[in-house]
């Protein structure tokens, strides 16, 4: 019974002595970054590098510089002395430097085209938030000149109320020449008979 009292705290200090020697890492505090063994790039000059190189592979001016190149080479390669001739006639080297530049030239343009990709897709987002909003406006001044036509539609225009008091002069006129002494100006002149009538 003695032996087995005295391992147990023994093992309690050895658990505890291993927690205690293992490095706790601190909540508080950001992390050290890492060491990486490949290099590090910037994401965005690297993009804006290979959109330059993209658009100078797509101008006439690498083309012909291109086209001179390889006129040069061949023609070095075939006219010069033998000692001076760096790749023979089945120009192996010069397929290998073309193979190397189109290996490279591809995932440049590539790149430029997915940049340019990203770009569009925000313009387009932002074209059709624009839209949304020029509907929304359209569709609001709608609504306020249907409203504006509906409110003059109740409203006394111009003509209208011309017409009304052409109407009320040709019957004063009327009434002042005698041709109907009993119509009144107003309707509740010309109803005062009736009305008693109806009583």
């Amino acid at each position: 019974m003695v032996p087995e009292r005295e391992t147990a705290p023994r093992e309690r200090a050895a658990s505890g002595a291993t927690a205690a020697s293992r490095t706790r890492a601190r909540l508080d505090q950001p992390r050290p970054p890492r060491r990486r063994l490949l290099p590090e790039w910037d994401p965005e000059s690297f993009g804006r590098l290979s959109e330059r190189v993209a658009r100078f592979l797509g101008t006439g001016r690498f083309i012909v510089w291109m086209t001179v190149v390889i006129i040069l080479w061949v023609v070095w390669n075939v006219s010069a002395p033998s000692s001076l001739r760096f790749d023979e006639y089945p120009f192996i080297f010069l397929t290998l430097m073309l193979s190397l530049q189109a290996s490279y030239a591809a995932p440049l343009i590539l790149l430029a085209q997915n940049r340019q990709d990203d770009r569009d897709r925000v313009n387009l987002e932002q074209d059709r938030k624009q839209n949304e909003r020029s509907i929304a406006d359209t569709e609001y001044l709608t609504r306020e000149i249907a409203a504006l036509r509906i409110g003059l539609g109740e409203v006394a225009t111009r003509d209208w109320i011309r017409s009304e008091l052409q109407d009320v002069i040709k019957d004063l006129e009327e009434r002042h020449d005698g041709h109907h002494p009993d119509r009144g100006v107003f309707p509740a002149d010309r109803s005062a008979g009736r009305d008693v009538h109806d009583r």
